[in-house]
């Protein structure tokens, strides 16, 4: 088999399970309790926030471990939005994770302004239209890191700074940037940030949100004031070492990845005339390579690949099952039957050029 799904998920890294294992098993603490045992799980849960702050080049008091990018994206866009008080201004992209998207919905229904802002043909939100998009109002402004579906990077730099001068929150999902790009709170220039383990090597069920002490939010889970208040509930101590384990083992080069993706999008619209890469052909995620095939099926391609040792996907994991065509390529300007062609190829470091190669051909024979 070869896996090129690393969007959805990925395999639990060994050394991230042998992180983990001693706080599974030996050290079983509840990290609230004030006794030896309880103290030890304590110091490893701190020590994993510590490790995480790091990466993000931000205060150990800003780090609330979630349990996945989903409930950080709730946490940050209803969090941040009810915190500034009802009426405020929202603003989305319109091509955000579902976890963004009906978060803004439901804060639509009760009382607060939204507005989904147009992207390019490539998925990106220019920096003119954000800006005429901002109001004495705005509270928060939410656009991702990188697109899960297309892999498009957005100019965030260019984007929160918008918003800075203005005193308005910036929110980044970064789920899928994990790993691959800078995650320097400071040098992006946003007041709030969300990752999920699973994407990059740690198991599923953990998560970080990251924001900006300056930055009042209300918390969606109330109770034993866990996570300084942030996230009440007993915190998943294992689970976190694991998250700060994958974070360090995530980096690294991207140029071989780069390359090697390049070749395999090249080869695929060399052989395949009909195919189209969605997504913008540089600023994108080296992993990520994503097509239409207009006038196939893209559910039967996946079939076929799969038959054929391929395990790949038509976008997003969180829509699966769904006949509707991706919001995010409608939202990129292609019509609802070209959107349902769509076939996303996501992988990690450890992808050769030859396993490339061999899914190069059975994307030929798939689409013939």
């Amino acid at each position: 088999m070869i896996y090129l799904d690393e969007a959805a998920t990925t395999p639990v890294k060994r050394e991230v399970m042998e992180a983990m294992w001693p706080y599974l098993g030996p050290q079983f603490g509840n990290p609230s309790s004030h006794h030896e045992v309880g103290e030890a799980a304590r110091a490893a849960l701190e020590r994993a926030r510590s490790e995480v702050a790091q990466t993000l080049g931000a205060r150990t008091s800003e780090i609330t471990f979630t349990s996945g990018g989903t409930e950080s994206d709730n946490t940050a866009v209803k969090g941040i939005a009810l915190a500034a008080g009802s009426g405020t201004h929202v603003i989305v992209s319109s091509i955000e994770h579902p976890a963004v998207l009906e978060s803004a919905e439901f804060l639509g229904r009760i009382g607060h302004d939204v507005t989904v802002l147009p992207v390019d043909h490539d998925g990106l939100v220019q920096p003119d239209t954000l800006g005429a998009a901002l109001r004495e109002d705005t509270a928060l402004v939410s656009i991702q890191y990188a697109n899960n579906e297309v892999g498009t990077i957005q100019p965030l730099e260019a984007l929160a700074h918008l918003t800075v001068e203005r005193g308005i929150a910036f929110h980044t999902d970064a789920v899928q940037a994990a790993g691959w790009l800078d995650l320097d709170v400071t040098r992006l220039g946003v007041q709030a940030l969300s990752m999920s383990g699973h994407k990059i090597g740690a198991p599923k069920g953990i998560g970080v949100l990251w924001v900006s002490r300056r930055t009042p939010f209300e918390p969606l889970i109330h109770g034993g004031g866990q996570e300084g208040g942030h996230r009440s509930g007993t915190e998943n101590v294992a689970a976190a070492v694991g998250m700060a384990a994958a974070l360090r083992l995530a980096s690294g080069s991207n140029d071989d990845v780069v390359a090697r993706r390049d070749a395999f999008v090249a080869r695929v619209l060399a052989e395949v005339p009909s195919a189209e890469l969605t997504g913008h052909a540089q600023y994108r995620l080296p992993g990520s390579a994503s097509f239409v095939f207009p006038g196939r099926s893209g559910e039967s391609i996946l079939l076929d690949l799969e038959r054929r040792g391929v395990v790949c996907s038509s976008g997003s994991a969180c829509a699966a099952g769904s006949d509707d065509p991706s919001h995010v390529l409608t939202a990129m300007g292609y019509s609802a039957e070209v959107a349902q062609t769509a076939v996303r190829f996501t992988f990690g470091r450890d992808v050769t050029t030859a396993q490339l190669d061999e899914v190069v051909e059975h994307v030929v024979a798939s689409v013939q």
